[in-house]
C-alpha cells in the first residue's frame, strides 16, 4: 500500500474500525502514542507503517482483541503484557481490587492470596498500592503462570511471589489476611462467550462447567481454613450470580457480608470475613 497521500487523519478515517480502536492500533503500528496522532494528524505516513496498521485494522475487524494485537492492556495505572494465554483485565475487575484494599491496612504487613492470577493484574494491583503486604498469587495454568511471572518482575514487584497451584491444591502457606479472586464464572452454554472478545480468550479461564459456580465453590469452600480471624475473602462474580455466591458465603460461614457494584452498576463482588 503506497504511503504517499495517506496521512493519518485518513488512515484512521479508512481502517473500518471505531475510533478508540483505530488510535490505538496506529499509534502501535507507528511506535507513538495517541496524543501524537492528534498533533500530527496531517502527517504522511510511511508504507511500512501503513501496511502494519492495516494488517492489525484487518484482524481487528475479523473480531481479534485490541489487547492481543498490541500486547499490552492498562489495569489499574498498571501496564500489563496479556496475550491469548490469559483473559484481558477488564475495568470492572477494578471494583475487586477496590474492595481488598478496603480492607488491607496501608500501615503494616498483611499477607494476600489472588486465586487464579492469570496475567497478574489483581496481584500487582494491589502490591503496588500496599507495599507491606505480601501477595500471593496462584495460577493452574502454565502457559499464564509464565506471563504472571513475567508481568511480576518487569514491574519489579518484590512483594508479589507467583506460584503453581490448583486453587488452594498444593498451598502450604500461612492464613492470609485476604483472599481475592475473580474466578471462571461463566456457564458452558452462557449466550456471552460468543460476543466481543470473548471468543478469543482462554475458554478454561471464562468458564466452570456445569452452572458456572462451580470455581466459586472451590474459593469460598476452602477459604475459612486459610483466613486469618476475621480475614477477608473477596470474589468477583456474574451479573445474574449475586444471590447464589451469597448463599455459598452463608454456608461456608462467612459473616458480615458485602455485596458490591461495579461502575456500570451491575453486581460484581461478594465477601464476607471469616469467624
Amino acid at each position: 500500500m503506497s504511503g504517499d497521500a495517506w496521512t493519518v487523519r485518513r488512515a484512521l478515517a479508512q481502517s473500518g474500525l471505531v475510533p478508540i480502536d483505530a488510535q490505538v492500533l496506529l499509534a502501535y503500528a507507528a511506535g507513538r502514542d495517541r496524543a501524537w496522532l492528534v498533533a500530527h494528524a496531517t502527517d504522511p505516513l510511511d508504507t511500512a507503517t501503513l501496511d502494519a496498521f492495516f494488517e492489525l485494522a484487518r484482524r481487528r475487524r475479523d473480531g481479534e482483541p485490541v489487547a492481543y494485537l498490541v500486547g499490552r492492556r492498562e489495569f489499574w495505572g498498571l501496564d500489563l503484557a496479556v496475550d491469548a494465554r490469559v483473559l484481558i483485565p477488564r475495568p470492572e475487575t477494578e471494583t475487586l481490587v477496590e474492595a481488598a484494599l478496603a480492607r488491607i491496612p496501608a500501615d503494616r504487613a498483611a499477607r494476600v492470596l489472588d486465586l487464579g492470577t492469570g496475567s497478574g493484574a489483581i496481584a500487582l494491583a494491589i502490591a503496588r498500592e500496599r507495599p507491606a503486604a505480601q501477595v500471593v498469587a496462584v495460577e493452574a495454568s502454565a502457559p499464564a503462570l509464565t506471563l504472571a511471572r513475567e508481568n511480576a518482575a518487569r514491574l519489579d514487584a518484590r512483594n508479589v511471589k507467583v506460584v503453581a497451584g490448583d486453587w488452594y491444591d498444593g498451598l502450604d502457606e500461612p492464613a492470609f489476611d485476604v483472599i481475592v479472586s475473580n474466578p471462571p464464572y461463566v456457564a458452558p452454554l452462557d449466550p456471552h462467550l460468543g460476543h466481543g472478545d470473548l471468543p478469543h480468550e482462554p475458554l478454561q479461564a471464562l468458564v466452570a462447567p456445569p452452572d458456572g459456580l462451580s470455581a466459586l465453590r472451590i474459593v469460598v469452600g476452602g477459604a475459612p481454613q486459610r483466613l486469618v480471624p476475621r480475614g477477608w475473602l473477596l470474589v468477583e462474580h456474574g451479573h445474574d450470580q449475586a444471590d447464589a455466591v451469597r448463599d455459598l458465603l452463608v454456608h461456608a460461614g462467612f459473616a458480615g457480608l458485602v455485596a458490591l457494584r461495579d461502575l456500570a452498576g451491575i453486581p460484581r463482588v461478594a465477601g464476607g470475613q471469616a469467624g
